[in-house]
């Protein structure tokens, strides 16, 4: 009795380039095409790259302004319990709800809870900690953080076909096209 093994689904295609003016135009190049389910690699910051593949605003700024407005309102509840509802002490005939003195606490938790919601939501959305991706695969790809620069289009892409992008990204002129295994 004979097993049919499963044929290895393929992740994407890898095309590897060596200058990032190249992989800025590729990417272009691939949006205007139509793929959007695309990656790019690059051992150093390049400003026209999140535009040329169609990256998405994060939504990082929103949690931030959510986790400071929660860690201020926080901090005025803490200050508010302490001084009016479990320890009230009436000093010079103040009133016990006297905001002012609670400026720097409310200050201070503000900033604490955008620092911990822009820590905890990078990871998040970033899907990280991610030991393992399947560009590892690919021995090429080691120079991505040395000097190689790699476009990835994903087999998850609607338009994505093996032969066809395979075709795209030769006619891209790049160092060479690799095959991404999962």
């Amino acid at each position: 009795m004979s097993h049919a093994e499963d044929a290895p689904t393929l992740y994407g295609l890898m095309a590897e380039f060596d200058n990032p003016t190249a992989l800025v135009r590729a990417a272009e190049q691939a949006r205007l095409a139509g793929y959007r389910e695309m990656d790019a690699y690059s051992p150093i910051p390049i400003h026209d790259l999140t535009e040329a593949i169609g990256a998405r605003r994060t939504r990082l700024p929103i949690l931030v302004f959510i986790g400071g407005m929660l860690g201020g309102l926080g901090g005025f509840g803490l200050e508010y319990w302490s001084q009016v509802i479990a320890y009230p002490l009436n000093i010079g005939g103040r009133p016990l709800n006297s905001w002012p003195q609670f400026v720097p606490v409310m200050f201070e938790t503000t900033v604490l809870g955008a620092a911990l919601a822009a820590f905890v939501g990078m990871w998040a959305l970033n899907k990280l900690p991610q030991p393992y991706h399947p560009v590892f695969n690919v021995p090429a790809f080691a120079r991505a953080s040395t000097d190689r620069f790699f476009l990835c289009i994903e087999a998850a892409d609607p338009r994505f076909d093996r032969e066809a992008t395979g075709q795209f990204l030769q006619g891209l002129h790049p160092v060479g096209v690799t095959d991404v295994e999962p």
